[in-house]
C-alpha cells in the first residue's frame, strides 16, 4: 500500500465524516433526487447507525486516511460463511488511484483470516459495478429497487 496511507479501525467518533462520505456519495442509489421513499436506507447510513455498525460484533469497519485527510471507509459484515462487503466509499479527490482496491484487498485478506472461504457478497451502486467485476464479482440477480434505492447483487467466489 501507499506508504502515505493510513488505514485503522474505525471507533464511534469516526461516525459522523463516514456518515457524510457515505451520504455524499449515495446519490446513485436513490430512486428519487430528494430520497423520497429511501428513508430506511438514509437512517442506516446516520451518524449513530454507523457508530451502531462499528461496535458491533459482526462488523469490521476501517478508515483510511491519505496525507492526514480522510479518505474513504469500507466494512464487512459478517455472516458465518459468506461475507457481505457491507460499505466501500472513497472519497472524490481520492478515487482512480487504487485506494478502492487496496481496501478491498485488506478486508478480503481480514476476512479469510477469520475463516471466510473466499466467498463475499455486495450490494453495489449501478455506478460502482465495474469496479467490483475488476475485484471479481460477478452480478447474481436483476438489479434491485427496493426502500427508495437501486442497487445490483453481486458475490465473489474465490472457490469457483
Amino acid at each position: 500500500m501507499n506508504p502515505e496511507l493510513n488505514v485503522e479501525r474505525a471507533t464511534p467518533a469516526d461516525a459522523p465524516r463516514i456518515s457524510a462520505l457515505i451520504g455524499a456519495l449515495s446519490k446513485p442509489f436513490l430512486l428519487s433526487p430528494s430520497g423520497e421513499g429511501a428513508e430506511l436506507f438514509l437512517a442506516s447510513i446516520s451518524e449513530s447507525a454507523i457508530a451502531g455498525y462499528v461496535t458491533a460484533y459482526n462488523f469490521a469497519y476501517f478508515v483510511a486516511e491519505v496525507q492526514g485527510q480522510f479518505a474513504g471507509v469500507v466494512a464487512l459484515r459478517d455472516n458465518s460463511h459468506l461475507f457481505h462487503l457491507f460499505h466501500l466509499f472513497i472519497a472524490e479527490p481520492f478515487q482512480g488511484q487504487g485506494l478502492g482496491r487496496a481496501l478491498w484487498q485488506m478486508v478480503e485478506a481480514h476476512a479469510i483470516q477469520l475463516g471466510n472461504p473466499g466467498k463475499f457478497t455486495v450490494n453495489s451502486s449501478l455506478n460502482a459495478v465495474p469496479v467490483y467485476e475488476r475485484f471479481g464479482f460477478v452480478a447474481i440477480d436483476e438489479v434491485v429497487q427496493k426502500h427508495g434505492v437501486a442497487f445490483q447483487p453481486m458475490q465473489l467466489n474465490r472457490d469457483a
